[in-house]
């Protein structure tokens, strides 16, 4: 598997993840217990973090051996 390859699997897992996070702000919306409210909204917190990191991981895999591409440095070494 190619990088160009790898980036095109992180930007679906990216849209399959803003698709669960909406859904889950749709069933917050609905729900009156403060306990599952509680417990959406730190699963929607965790899932946000894992959008962030699948689209950062898209444009790395994406651009990784373009020359004037500045990579994120918490993905170096």
């Amino acid at each position: 598997m190619t990088l160009q390859e790898l980036s095109v699997e992180y930007r679906a897992h990216a849209q399959a993840l803003e698709l669960r996070i909406h859904q889950l702000q749709g069933q917050m919306e609905q729900t009156e217990d403060p306990e599952v409210c509680f417990q959406l909204r730190d699963r929607i917190r965790l899932l946000s973090i894992m959008l962030r990191e699948a689209r950062e991981l898209a444009v790395l895999t994406e651009r990784y051996y373009d020359r004037r591409y500045r990579r994120n440095a918490k993905y170096t070494i």
